[in-house]
């Protein structure tokens, strides 16, 4: 018999619902750090994975906290290891998620956030189709490209090859199961929409069961 039948063996209010692996991922620049940033700053109790990349660090950024900041040749490592969950090249980057931490973190009953792109969370919905994929969206073009102009950390070249791919990007939110819009200075309401459909995932009848 399979972990599943067993749990729903169990009476309904006797059962602890498995912890949840949840993908958050959007249009670049659409806000997925800040989101994280809040969710933190409000002690929500979760394992929040660090993404390791090869792009240089931003002066407001903590190394092991946004990002892991590694060398091409440490990334390299990793790969060739099989110790990345997905990575992906982007804008001349490399960046990927770490395995280890997420497999302690779910052995141990703890929810998981994670952060990948649209190309990375593509990878993960192949071999994690267990996941949550919740696709974060802007209002607007409008409003993303006013966001990354006031971000101050884009070239010309790189915030025109992000909007070049802004339409790519959001032709993906139709493989997520979820859609939840950003929307400037309603931060708190864009994690309550999050937290929302967790909730609402704890509650299935079936659960979700995720093996990595």
């Amino acid at each position: 018999m399979n972990d599943k039948a067993t749990y729903l063996e169990i009476p309904l209010a006797e059962r602890e619902a498995p912890p949840l692996l949840i993908v958050l991922s959007g249009p670049s620049g659409v806000g997925k750090d800040t989101i994280i940033d809040r969710m933190r700053e409000r002690e929500l109790p979760f394992y929040y994975t660090v993404t390791a990349t090869t792009r240089p660090q931003r002066e407001n950024e903590i190394h092991g906290v946004h990002y892991l900041f590694v060398t091409n040749q440490e990334f390299n490592e990793l790969f060739k290891q099989g110790e990345l969950l997905e990575n992906a090249t982007v804008y001349g980057n490399s960046y990927g998620i770490p395995k280890a931490g997420v497999r302690a973190a779910l052995a141990q009953g703890e929810d998981v956030i994670m952060k990948p792109d649209v190309q990375g969370a593509a990878h993960l919905k192949r071999v994690i189709p267990d996941a949550v994929f919740i696709f974060i969206a802007p209002v607007s073009l409008e409003e993303l490209t006013l966001r990354l102009m006031k971000r101050g950390t884009e070239t010309p070249e790189t915030l025109a090859r992000r909007l070049n791919n802004y339409q790519v990007e959001m032709r993906a939110a139709g493989s997520f199961d979820y859609y939840v819009i950003n929307r400037e200075g309603k931060l708190d309401e864009t994690v309550d929409n999050i937290l929302a459909i967790m909730r609402a995932e704890k509650s299935r009848v079936t659960p979700r069961q995720v093996r990595l």
